[in-house]
């Protein structure tokens, strides 16, 4: 190089950095604060900021430092077996936002695992934020501005792409989540707002998480494969229009967990106020286990029922099982709630109830389109084939009360390996003849822990 190109070349160089504009290496970067942060996450083991370009981790250990932000047009990737601990002081939460995309597949043999940063026998739920994925699928609420996703985020989420793809989480555990942003604003194990149908997300375990294990507002997409462990919150939360579909899924209660909101299986609204607003929130459901505490010595006061359905939500149910639920299984909130059951627009068919307690309930308003009664003998007629169980044995599952070690598996000649339905049913659906989350296969091998406290990473 001359000196005449040498002086250009200087000069260029001071012009780029003075005018802010941004280089596009093959390294990411990541702004915090509206600074460049050039620290690479695979020299650094950390996570943190707010991430514009493409992250693609190298595998092993890392800190997630704060609420880390991956923005619309990059991708974070995850490989198997990969190990993200939240710092300790400053508690993390990862957050993909609208038009971003995570791509965490882990296997059965290496799981992906997000967890406390703390040592095994000090983890305490709430150790950090949790996962959050924001897409551009349907709500039922206003477009502009777009709804603010909850837990202090400060992100919208939802559009008009039902198709919308956030990537693909598979083979993955979330431990330990639930920070409180504000009182009553804490995020979930796993939050999904708007998120489409182009989306992947199965074998998922949220376990001793502070909140709902997880929660959808709104959005389009289906999930399969999933546990819920010791959620002190709801198992499964569907507001704002959620319409997507799920199959294989269990909530596993344990009885001395719970906060000062009433835990449910499923809760389930069209919105807080119970309003009209389409789409309707109609989650379908097939080959879910939702299990109680079954009459624990030591079950939390606020355990509450199997199934909530509350303010004109509808719903489509089937191939389930429901055991040990201290308050109610089948429960149903609201006039236009039981209207929608009552014509037909909402279903519950070929599913397996018990409850210590009313395994079905309802409240005053939805008591005068159905009573309990009259819920009864709708869902167990032969057409629906529901049945409701005096006794939590006779659905004869392998050990679902053992909160340690808990084993899902139908008995030999249980009535729940025999009496699905699926007709009519999308083709997301994998038809079978088994009830509840399990035949004879056991998909949690390899990948689900139940010990996540003792757990060395």
């Amino acid at each position: 190089m001359n000196k005449l190109h040498k002086l250009l070349f200087t000069a260029l160089v001071a012009l780029t950095a003075a005018s802010c504009v941004k280089v596009d290496f093959n390294d990411s970067l990541a702004t915090t604060g509206g600074s460049t942060n050039s620290d690479d996450p695979n020299t650094t083991r950390i996570l943190k900021g707010s991430y514009e370009r493409n992250i693609t981790l190298t595998g092993g250990t890392y800190t997630i430092q704060g609420y880390v932000y991956v923005q619309s047009g990059a991708t974070l990737v995850i490989p198997a077996g990969t190990i993200l601990k939240s710092d300790i002081s400053q508690k993390g939460a990862i957050i993909i936002e609208r038009g971003a995309r995570i791509d965490a597949n882990g296997t059965a043999q290496n799981p992906i695992v997000f967890t406390s940063g703390k040592a095994p026998g000090s983890r305490l739920r709430g150790d950090w934020g949790g996962i959050v994925i924001l897409g551009n699928a349907p709500t039922n609420r206003p477009l502009s501005p777009a709804p603010l996703i909850e837990g202090g985020i400060d992100r919208r989420y939802g559009g008009t792409n039902a198709a919308d793809n956030s990537g693909t989480m598979r083979y993955v555990r979330i431990e330990w989540a639930g920070i409180a942003a504000e009182p009553g604003s804490e995020i979930n194990g796993l939050t999904l707002g708007g998120v489409g149908s182009g989306t992947t997300l199965e074998y998922i375990q949220v376990s001793y998480g502070n909140d709902d294990a997880y929660e959808l507002f709104g959005g389009t997409v289906d999930l399969k494969y999933l546990i819920s462990y010791a959620a002190s919150d709801d198992d499964y939360d569907f507001d704002f229009g959620y319409v997507g579909r799920i199959q294989y899924a269990v909530a596993q209660r344990r009885p001395e967990i719970g906060d000062t909101d009433a835990g449910n299986g499923v809760e389930a609204d069209n919105d807080g106020s119970g309003t009209t607003a389409a789409p309707f929130t109609r989650p379908q459901l097939s080959n879910f286990t939702w299990i109680g505490s079954n009459g624990a010595s030591n079950t939390h006061a606020f355990e509450n029922f199997g199934n909530r359905w509350r303010r004109a939500v509808q719903f489509s149910v089937r191939n389930s099982i429901m055991m040990g639920w201290p308050k109610g299984g089948f429960s149903m909130e609201s006039a236009a709630t039981a209207t929608a059951l009552n014509t037909d627009v909402s279903e519950y068919r070929n599913c397996m109830i018990h409850a210590l307690v009313d395994p079905y309930k309802v409240d005053a308003t939805a008591g005068g389109v159905l009573t309990a009664a009259a819920v009864k003998t709708k869902l167990e007629l032969a057409a629906n084939g529901t049945v409701s169980y005096t006794n939590a044995a006779d659905i004869q599952l392998t050990a679902p009360f053992n909160v340690d070690a808990p084993n899902y598996l139908p008995m030999a000649g249980s009535p729940a390996l025999t009496g699905a339905n699926f007709t009519g049913m999308n083709a997301f659906f994998t038809p079978g003849s088994f009830r509840g989350a399990f035949g004879t296969t056991n998909w949690t091998t390899g990948w689900v822990s139940y010990t996540p406290q003792t757990n060395v990473y």
